[in-house]
Order: structure tokens, then C-alpha cells, then sequence
């Protein structure tokens, strides 16, 4: 598949869309949720949980919560977005759709649910990710030793919104 002028669609998921998106989760991710997981942050933030369509076929998503909690850029008591989960099939990767996710995913957290701070956890090695982040004003605020489950350290990401 050529990367040059790759059409895509970001919506909102729907129930309907949970299972591919756990598919595309258990492709792309060491990291797994339970299916009530992800049917319970559809249902409370579903405007903050977006999927990626290339010719109506779902080849990512991204999936997000609201928290209350200690700002990790301000330390005070802040309404919180929390980047979850977000993926993109390895064969669409490259092309701007993870991106264009998180675009989403942050422009939502914002005006939707009234943010004041979106953070993320990331792990050390995923130099792709770290960039994009980066490029979004994500900076690294934290290094949690062994946060994953094969004992790999994760980076917290955070930006103002």
C-alpha cells in the first residue's frame, strides 16, 4: 500500500466498533483491558474515544478518561484527560492518523469535558511515540520505573490545554 495521499476519517466509536478496537489492541499492544474496560470509558467519555476509518475499515483508535487529581505540570487539584490507549495497525502507521487521534482526543478533552491538562504514559523505548508527543507539546514530566508489566520503564507525558 502506497503512504502517499492515504484518505482517512476520524468519528466517535460505538459500542459496535469495541471489538475491533480490542482486536486492533491486542494486534498493535502488549498492554490488555478487559472488555468492560473498555465498554465502561465508551460509555462515560464517549466523546473522547475515537477511531481511525480507512475505506470504512477501523485501522486505529484512541481511548480516553477524565479524572479528578494532583496536576503533574501544576500540582494542585485539576480536572485531568488521561490518554489510555491509542493504536494504529502497523500497516497504516506513518501517515498522520495517530496524529489525527490525538488531535481529536485533546481537542475533545478540552471542549467537551473541560480539561486543564492531558497526560499520557508512555513506554521509554517507543521513540515513534515519544516524538509525536513531543511535537503535540507533550513533555516528559516523569520517568515511573517498571510501570509495565514486563518491567519496562514508562515516561508521563503531560501538556497544558
Amino acid at each position: 500500500m502506497s503512504k502517499e495521499q492515504l484518505q482517512f476519517r476520524i468519528r466517535n466509536a460505538t459500542e459496535d466498533d469495541l471489538d475491533i478496537v480490542i482486536d486492533i489492541n491486542m494486534r498493535c499492544l502488549p498492554e490488555h483491558y478487559p472488555r468492560y474496560f473498555w465498554l465502561e470509558h465508551l460509555r462515560k467519555w464517549n466523546k473522547a474515544f475515537f477511531v481511525a476509518e480507512v475505506d470504512n475499515k477501523i485501522v486505529g483508535y484512541v481511548m480516553c478518561r477524565v479524572e479528578l487529581g494532583l496536576g503533574h505540570i501544576k500540582p494542585w487539584i485539576r480536572r485531568l484527560g488521561h490518554i489510555i490507549s491509542i493504536a494504529v495497525l502497523e500497516e497504516y502507521r506513518r501517515r498522520g492518523i495517530g496524529k489525527a487521534l490525538m488531535i481529536a482526543a485533546m481537542n475533545a478533552l478540552k471542549n467537551e469535558y473541560n480539561v486543564h491538562e492531558i497526560y499520557l504514559e508512555v513506554r521509554v523505548s517507543n521513540i515513534p511515540a515519544i516524538r509525536l508527543y513531543e511535537k503535540l507539546g507533550f513533555k516528559v514530566v516523569k520517568v515511573i520505573k517498571s510501570y509495565y508489566l514486563d518491567g519496562e520503564d514508562a515516561y508521563l507525558m503531560a501538556r497544558e490545554v
